[in-house]
Formats: structure tokens, sequence, C-alpha cells
């Protein structure tokens, strides 16, 4: 057989074109096959059309849904496909709600792909899609909701536009809102609040602001043996409108609960007590202590707030917030067991929550006598409110060491013993003590044998020199006394007397009656009735 004849030119051109052709249709058969499975496209409105990841629902304690991943789309472009780019860009702003600048600005860059607005809702899709434009493409998205609004914002916190927590629990809670290796939905995440009680406190707390005109103010409510935080309000918070003080220069979303600290005053004479009588100190709650004018330690004058008589027992030193009483009772422990004992109850670092950025205390380096006396009184310590809240519970709870939750965990929780159970019973006893026969008359409430402790503190200047006159008012209350429950601490940042207080501002005036009212509202929601109130019937005459 002859041999094969060489291929002429034009052979050898038909073969090399239809190689060519060939390796152009595999090649678009696999862009096809990339696109349709993997759906990347070079320069394209996303690397990967994964599904992106959601994160869990928020709920509260009794499953009120208080944050959710709703889809929603972001919206990208081709500008080389507009016949008009500034026209494009008008249309498409008014349809998304964005700038038509910026949208202008983005379309004259490089990019054959461009991001035109993000999370856009079904209503705005739809507006797009009437505009007709070519070149136009939706990625699904997720976008957070608060279903509650701004309740309990500064607790829940917020989301950035890529679904990572920026503040609140929403950051603090980190892997848990996120889903799992494995793709799954990840679980509800239930919290400790009860949006009941929530909204109950922070009702009762603005309006308590609005009648005192104070700068800010706050609240918790705590479960005292599971560390449960049932209610957290700080104001201003987003939504109030413009805040008292335009001036102040307040931030409505800082938790200043968590994320501030203060001199707390006399509410802080809880702690003096119970060293007093942990240590044996003080034996005898009928002893008695000479109060007179003033008390001198070393260079220095301790004075009361108001006049007291010559001389007060132990239970009267605390039911009439006597700092010259206070200053002796701790003296007798002196510096060195104070400290040890404040951090036993660990106000002296600070508190852990899962809510980030909470604020450590302030105290001073050098603990003298005098140091030790104002401390004793809540004077030249400054710690946060959640700080003070756990420390107070861990003493009237039996004396055990708690760890304040925003999620749910109904079990007891109360770990080692930190003081003894007869301390914290004869405390819950004083406390009770102040509000019969005290400074905390204003907060008790009929059924419920409320104890608690009142707090009227000197508010530091810019220099670090107290201020002549501003106080900031504090109440610190259990429920029912004998066994308690619930705390729920009131704060008030330099309120104003009114007419019906006489001028007065102190915390007997508008912190107490502020915690009472609180309580009043919140005990039937938390299955508590209040007990049978006995009288004393009058006989007919």
């Amino acid at each position: 057989m002859d041999a094969a004849a060489p291929l002429t030119v034009v052979q050898r051109r038909i073969a090399v074109a239809a190689a060519i052709c060939v390796m152009a249709f595999a090649a678009v058969g696999v862009g096809l096959i990339d696109v349709s499975l993997f759906g990347r496209h070079e320069g394209g409105a996303a690397t990967a059309h994964r599904e992106p990841a959601i994160r869990a629902d928020i709920v509260d304690r009794n499953g009120e849904l208080l944050a959710r991943d709703l889809p929603v789309h972001d919206l990208y472009a081709q500008p080389q496909a507009f016949w008009n780019k500034a026209q494009a860009a008008q249309e498409l702003a008014a349809a998304t709600g964005t700038n038509p600048a910026r949208i202008l600005r983005i379309f004259a860059s490089k990019h054959r792909y461009v991001l035109v607005a993000r999370q856009l809702a079904p209503d705005a899709q739809d507006r797009v899609r009437r505009l007709g434009l070519p070149g136009l493409e939706f990625v699904r998205a997720y976008k957070r909701y608060y279903p509650k609004g701004y309740a309990a914002a500064q607790v829940i916190g917020l989301t950035d536009q890529d679904g990572n927590g920026l503040t609140g629990l929403e950051l603090g809670l980190g892997s848990r809102l996120r889903a799992s290796a494995d793709g799954a939905p990840p679980k509800p995440v239930q919290l400790s609040l009860d949006m009941r009680v929530q909204y109950a406190l922070a009702q009762e707390v603005a309006n308590a602001r609005k009648e005192f005109t104070a700068k800010a103010a706050g609240g918790i409510v705590m479960n005292v043996d599971t560390g449960e935080i049932l209610a957290m309000v700080s104001l201003p918070a987003p939504g109030d409108g413009p805040v008292v003080d335009p001036t102040s220069g307040a931030d409505p979303y800082r938790n200043r609960m968590v994320n501030d600290v203060y001199e707390l005053g006399s509410v802080f004479k809880i702690f003096s007590f119970s060293m007093a009588l942990e240590n044996h100190t003080i034996t005898s709650l009928d002893e008695q202590f000479p109060i007179g004018r003033g008390y001198k330690v070393g260079r220095y004058t301790i004075h009361d707030a108001e006049k007291m008589p010559a001389t007060l027992s132990v239970r009267d030193i605390l039911a009439q917030s006597s700092n010259i009483g206070t200053a002796q009772i701790v003296l007798r422990s002196g510096g060195a067991e104070q400290k040890a004992f404040l951090t036993r109850l660990g106000l002296l670092s600070a508190v852990h929550s899962e809510l980030p950025g909470a604020a450590g205390p302030i105290y001073p380096k050098n603990w003298g006598d005098i140091e030790t006396a104002t401390i004793g009184f809540g004077q030249g310590i400054s710690i946060s409110p959640l700080s003070y809240v756990r420390a107070a519970a861990e003493v009237v709870n039996g004396g055990r060491a708690i760890t304040p939750t925003f999620l749910k965990h109904p079990a007891d929780a109360r770990g080692a013993q930190l003081i003894s159970p007869q301390t914290s019973a004869t405390i819950r006893g004083l406390l009770r003590y102040v509000v019969t026969d005290g400074t905390g008359k204003s907060a008790d409430v009929p059924g419920y044998d409320v104890g608690g402790k009142t707090g009227s503190a000197q508010v530091p200047g810019p220099d670090g020199r107290y201020l002549h006159g501003p106080l900031r008012t504090s109440f610190c209350a259990i429920f029912p006394d004998d066994n308690p429950r619930y705390l729920v601490f009131v704060l008030l940042d330099q309120p104003h007397g009114t007419k019906k207080t006489f001028g007065l501002a102190l915390a007997g005036f508008t912190a107490a009656p502020l915690a009472g009212r609180v309580i009043a509202r919140i005990a039937p929601l938390l299955g508590m009735p209040p007990a049978p109130v006995h009288t004393v019937a009058k006989e007919n005459s």
C-alpha cells in the first residue's frame, strides 16, 4: 500500500483551526459546568455563591423572639452593560435608597462587577427589577432583625453587615450564635432576660429619670441563687430621644451598668457590716457608738449627711446610714482585712459575664485608715453596678458565690461559701430593718417584706474633688427578705429634688421609691403573689 500523501498547507490550516475550535468549546463547557455547579465566574458578583452563614435566633427566657436573621439580597451590577451610567446610577439610588454619587463613582471603576447595595429587602428588590436595567444580579444574604426594637438594645447588641457581632451579647456570645462546622442551622440561644420584667424596669427607671431630671439612670434585676440577669436597663438608651442634658455627651449605646464604674455611696455599707459580723468585731447589734458632730481620722473629719443623735446602736447606724458610725466599725477590722474581704467578694476585679467590656474597679493604691473609713461607706472606691449586684447577691443568698449570667440557667448555681449563713441571715434582717425603720421606708411593698439599703454618693468632678450638691443615688432591694429570690438595684445619676420631695434628692426620696415601684410590678409577673397583710380589726363602737 502506498504511504499517505502529505497534507497540503490548506489542510494543515483546517486541522489547526478545528483543534482551536475544539479547545474553545471545551473551555466554554468547563466554564458552564463551573458556573452551574460552583457558581463562580471570572470577576463575577461573588467568588462563591455559597449559602451565607446564618446566625442563631436569640430568645428570652419565655421564648420571645429578640433577634433573627431574615433573607435579603445584595445587589451587584456590570457597569459596562449600561448605555447611560449616570441615569442608571440615579435610578438605582432611588430604588435602593443609596447615594447616587457613590454608585456613579463605583461605575467608573475598572471592575467588571461592583456592589451597588447590601441587604435589600423584598420591596427594594421589586423596585430594582421594575427598572428593567441589564447587567444586574442579586446575591442571597441575611440581615439581622430585632423584633422588639430598642428594648434591651444595649444588652442584646448589634451586628455588622457581614453578620459579625459588634456589641453586647451579639459579640459576647461569639461562636454560640454562629452555624456549626457541618453547616447545620444553629439552635436558638435562650437568654435569662424576661422581657416582661425588662419592660417594667425600663418604664419605671425612665419615669424616675424624667421626674428628677437625672442625667442618666439604670437598673438590674438578678436571681440571687442562679446569677441570672432578668433585666438590665441603662438610660439614655437608643430610641429615647434627646437626653435630659444634651451637653453631657451621653452615648445611648453605652451600657452603664457594665461598662462604667461609680462611687456608689452607702449601699456599700452592706459589705462593711458583713465584714464586721464575719470577723466578730461587732458581736451585738445593740452595741452603742458615739456619733456626735464628726469623727476625726488623722487630719480628716468624717461627717454625716444629716443630723444624727449623740449615739447610735449598730442596727441604727445602718438604718440611719451614719458614715461616722460605719467608719468606726470598719476601722476595728483595719484596711488589710477590708481589702481581703472585698477581694473575696470579687469587688476588686472586673466582673465576668457574657457581656464584653466590663469595667474594672478603681481603688486607692495606698490603703490607710482614711481610705478604710471612706471605702467603708462607699466613697473612694468605684465599681460597676453589675459588680456590686453580684457581691450583694452573694451576701444575702446564704453567703455563697455566684457568677452573673445572661443565659437561662434555672438551676441553683451557688458555689463556694464566702461568708457564713449566719452572717447572711443577720444582714438580711438588718436590711429589712432599714426599710421598716430607716432610710428605705419608701421602698416597702405590702406583702413582700422588702429589705434594702439606700446610697447617696457625692459625685467627683473633673479635678477629682467632690462637687458641691450633686448626688448619685441608688437603692439595693431584696425580696422576700427572709429567703430572697430576687435583687433589684436602681441608680439615678445626679437627680434633682422636687416639690414632692421638699427639694431633697437623697436616695430615700428618689431611688428607694423607684425600687419599690419596680418590685410591685415585677413580683406578680415572677409568680410571687403578695402575702396576706395582717391588720388589727377595729371593734364596733
